[in-house]
């Protein structure tokens, strides 16, 4: 076989010839597709062989490939092969040979009863196929006709084997009929059809799974045959005798699994709820699974309680609601709603001795979902059934969110803990949505709990228990609003009570004080309660997330009110960043709580507190910048650039108006003289020039020192303004000598906030003249190794444009090669460089009008901008960008009318464009389409999105499904 290049699709055509797909060359290339060591081989056999399966040839070798005397994997290619002739190629089958393939199919099955059981099972799955194909006319009684040619005597085959056949065919018929590509139309006839004959299979497989003569083997096969009809949504009543059968055979450790299966599918089908009599039978023999349950629990036995426990869950979560409605039942559902508390609480730590807990948590938010919605007489009286119940819960969930002993947690593996870690996330989760259930008293009970527990001077405690209370203190805290709970202020005093010996309580307590930094705002005379418990805790790196996370919190919601704790605070956090307790992410948010805490201060506290901060890190970059430049300075300077740029973040001593979204970034001024900020800024500007002018070739370092000024920026605002001058010379010559995209993005952030500020224009016009130059320089000798820059560039024009358009108006800006190089960035392979530069054409086309050098541009250039458009909604771009390309369609008819009208005709025009799928007519809809709608935006993107695939050849195809 030698190396092809056509489709599998066009087997037996061109390239290949016909004579190719013989039998002995399929066998060959299955040799070398199963024996063969090398890969290239390999993938060349499978490749020709997919063609193959497909070629009309398919039909002879098929059959000679079944033969006895071939091996099992040249057999299973061979049903493989049928099968895919018949359910893709259907139709190129003569009617006048239905029956006569359905014949040998039969008999084929027959033969393989006995023998290899994954080719017979791929025999079936092509009888299934034949079979949903000609029903329900062309085989009215298709599944009647399978069962009673098996069953028929005179077959060569034992009785065992013809059964475990059939059951075989009929298991896969309803699993072929979910997965087939029958049209729509047919596909409801063929449900209609296959629900009628499950009267045909049912009884078949009740006689089966209750005769004591059955093997095992049999009954195996009858309940998977079982769950694979009910998922045709069969009628629950239908299935009645069948469930009940099922339930018997759990008993049986061999059938188990497959019992629970069949009983869970049964019973989830979404239309089941609609039989509540067959429902109520139900719950009594789930009840009667109690026994078992509690045996296997006992016992130890995961699997069985489980399985049992997935049923429960199963009947419980699907038809809560319909069982609810039946009040006069209301005490058996509740023995259910029990039985599933149980299964809840199953003793065990999850998931090392149990995996059965987990399955339970959704249940309950749909139980109180349910008790929830419905009128307030009906939800009155379920509450007072229920409301006990979910204060159970919440005692069975907080103990299973117990850690074990420090001795037994110290063997799990690194996989269980995450895994335990997750369930603890999810019974968190459940404890937030229980609040909306049990209000107030919830936190009343669980302080009440933990008051006990602390207080009480019969018997030691257990750290678990507190840890485990504190957990569901925190997570409702993190979500609900406790500021006018009465028992927060008790549970602050406790706190420091709590005798910490361990990590994970350590940890809690950490993150229970953080999630009540918010009250703790409102009542800042606690605050002095637990301050010194997370100050204390920052020196244990086994607590670095979470001290460091409270503190911040702290720091941003009570800043107001921490001016008395500055000084030992910013002590405090010198130290541990001094000793390097923390990896960067901690350094990094603990620089951020500090610049929440400095923002409350006085200029001078701050200036005086900044300088005792900053100073060692100042004088090690002093040194650094001396060093000749390797990964470990590299390393050390990025640290402490992330540093300071995360201060800055924070660092904000003025207060931003309360205006809507949207609006202009404006804050009320600052009485109290220059910025802190730039104070240090300026300071230390000299220093970063330094370290700059030794890594300039660094990407790393150039955006660690970019993201300074930009945090600054965005922080500080107006009050940036002493320091613009002298940073648009620094961006400039930073762009000058090695172009990078972070100097684009800080250099938008300046035209954003101060271009159309008379006194900053000048700097800024120069910095954007200078930046736009070096990179139409760069468009010449080649952008595609470039697209952040590119990218980077197009934000830059677009806020340019969008800010203050007088930047265009320059004469030394080259508008024409800008306009050029935007149109040639459209046809970059990256999708965010191409959504930027459709983002500067949407705001330069409206500018035609009012800016002469745009309006000339557009004139001179634009067919061109509207050529590689169309070539994009051609097929040359991604589809998940056509909504850009209509922007900038909707702005050229919007704003350039005239010019478009003509443009458009004559692009389309052109034999073959943008796409050779599309006739003259589909263009000229087009483009009179596009013509009329001026207004809605909308209506232009899904024109585009249907020319799109008319132009790609997929209209109408399953391919525009989500799209």
């Amino acid at each position: 076989m030698e190396r092809r290049e056509e489709q599998p699709g066009a087997a037996g055509a061109g390239a290949a010839p016909a004579l190719d797909f013989t039998v002995e060359n399929v066998e060959k290339a299955l040799h070398q597709l199963y024996y063969d060591p090398n890969i290239e081989n390999k993938n060349l056999a499978q490749k020709w062989l997919m063609q193959a399966q497909v070629s009309p040839q398919a039909w002879h070798f098929s059959w000679q490939l079944l033969q006895p005397n071939k091996v099992p994997e040249i057999q299973y290619f061979g049903a493989s092969a049928l099968h895919i002739k018949i359910s893709r190629y259907w139709s190129d089958i003569p009617t006048d040979q239905y029956e006569s393939l359905k014949a040998q199919l039969f008999t084929q099955i027959t033969r393989f009863a006995s023998g290899s059981k994954i080719v017979l099972t791929r025999l079936c799955v092509a009888l299934a196929s034949l079979a949903l194909s000609m029903m329900p006319d062309a085989w009215p009684c298709a599944v009647a006709d399978m069962v009673r040619l098996f069953q028929a005597e005179d077959s060569p085959v034992d009785g065992q084997g013809r059964c475990l056949a059939l059951l075989e065919l009929l298991t896969v018929l309803p699993e072929e009929f979910q997965t087939s590509r029958l049209p729509q139309y047919r596909k409801s006839l063929v449900r209609a059809s296959l629900a009628v004959e499950c009267g045909a299979v049912f009884p078949l497989l009740e006689q089966l799974l209750q005769q004591p003569s059955s093997p095992s083997c049999v009954r195996q096969k009858v309940l998977k045959c079982f769950s694979s009809w009910v998922q045709l949504e069969v009628p629950l009543q239908d299935c009645e005798a069948l469930i009940q059968a099922a339930f018997a055979t759990l008993q049986d450790s061999e059938l188990f699994d497959s019992s629970v299966e069949a009983i869970v599918n049964a019973i989830s089908q979404p239309d089941a709820q609609r039989y509540v009599n067959t429902l109520l039978k139900l719950i009594p023999l789930v009840l009667g699974l109690q026994d078992q349950l509690r045996q296997a629990v006992q016992n130890g036995d995961m699997e069985t309680s489980h399985g049992i426990c997935r049923i429960a869950v199963a009947l419980g979560e699907n038809h809560s609601r319909a069982l609810l409605d039946q009040v006069e039942h209301w005490q058996s559902f509740l023995a259910l709603v029990n039985m599933i508390m149980f299964c809840t609480g199953i003793p065990g730590h999850f998931p090392v001795n149990e995996t059965t807990s987990s399955l339970t948590l959704t249940f309950w938010y749909t139980l109180q979902d349910d008790i929830l919605s419905f009128e307030a007489e009906k939800q009155a009286v379920y509450q007072q059934v229920y409301r006990p119940v979910y204060f159970q819960l919440v005692d069975v969930l907080l103990h299973k969110a117990q850690f074990p002993s420090d001795e037994e947690y110290g063997f799990w593996s690194s996989d269980e803990k995450e895994q335990f870690r997750i369930y603890r996330v999810d019974i968190s989760d459940t404890l937030m949505y229980v609040y909306e259930m049990l209000g107030a008293e919830l936190l009343s009970n669980l302080y009440d709990k933990l008051g006990r527990l602390l207080t009480s001077s019969e018997e030691p405690y257990s750290w678990q228990h507190t840890e485990a209370l504190l957990y569901g203190f925190q997570s409702i805290a993190e979500t609900i609003d406790v500021n006018y709970s009465d028992v927060v202020p008790g549970l602050i005093g406790l706190i420091p009570r709590i005798s910490i010996s361990n990590v994970q309580l350590a940890d809690t307590v950490m993150f229970t004080i953080g999630a009540l930094s918010e009250w703790l705002a409102d009542h800042p005379v606690m605050i002095n309660s637990v301050l010194p418990l997370v100050l204390h805790a920052l020196g244990n790196p086994e607590l670095s997330i979470s001290s460091v996370s409270t503190l911040k919190k702290i720091c941003r919601e009570c800043k107001y009110d921490l001016p008395p704790y500055a000084a030992n605070i910013v002590a405090v956090s010198q130290d541990v960043l001094m000793k390097q307790i923390h990896k960067t992410s901690q350094c990094m948010w603990l620089m951020q709580a500090l610049g929440f805490l400095l923002s409350a201060l006085q200029v001078e506290e701050i200036l005086k507190n900044l300088h005792s901060l900053i100073s060692p890190y100042i004088q090690q970059l002093e040194k650094l910048a001396e060093e000749i430049p390797n990964p470990s300075n590299k390393l050390a300077i990025v640290h402490i650039l992330g540093l300071l740029s995360n201060l800055f973040t924070t660092l904000d001593i003025s207060h931003h108006e309360d205006d809507h979204e949207g609006s202009e970034l404006r804050k009320l001024p600052v009485p109290q003289g220059p910025n802190p900020v730039v104070v240090v800024l300026q300071q230390v500007f000299q220093l970063i020039q330094k370290v700059l002018s030794k890594w300039l070739n660094d990407a790393q370092v150039v955006e660690a020192v970019c993201a300074i000024f930009e945090k600054s920026v965005k922080t500080l605002l107006d009050d940036f303004a002493p320091m613009v001058p002298q940073l648009c010379e620094m961006l400039g010559r930073m762009y000058s000598t090695i172009p990078q995209a972070s100097a684009l993005d800080l250099t938008r952030q300046l035209v954003h906030i101060f271009a159309h500020e008379p006194a900053h224009f000048p700097p800024i016009e120069a910095l954007f003249l200078l930046v736009t130059s070096i990179t139409l320089t760069l468009f010449q000798q080649g952008p595609r190794d470039h697209p952040d820059i590119v990218d980077s560039f197009m934000q830059l024009l677009a806020q340019a444009l969008k800010r203050k358009p007088d930047l265009f108006l320059c004469e030394r800006l080259d508008v024409k090669a800008v306009f050029q190089c935007a149109v040639l960035a459209l046809k970059f392979p990256e999708a965010p460089t191409v959504k930027a530069s459709c983002g500067f054409f949407t705001e330069l086309l409206p500018r035609c009008g009012e800016v002469e050098p745009v309006g000339k541009v557009v004139q001179e250039d634009g067919r061109m901008l509207l050529i590689a458009v169309l070539e994009a909604i051609g097929g040359q771009a991604s589809r998940s960008l056509m909504d850009c390309f209509a922007d900038i369609l909707f702005a050229l008819n919007k704003h350039c009318f005239s010019l478009l009208s003509v443009w458009i005709k004559e692009a389309l025009q052109s034999p073959g464009f943008p796409s050779a799928r599309l006739s003259p007519e589909q263009k000229d809809t087009f483009s009179q389409q596009i013509l009329r709608e001026r207004v809605n935006k909308r209506r232009v993107k899904e024109m585009v999105k249907e020319f799109t695939l008319l132009c790609r050849g997929l209209h109408g195809t399953d391919y525009t499904a989500d799209y």
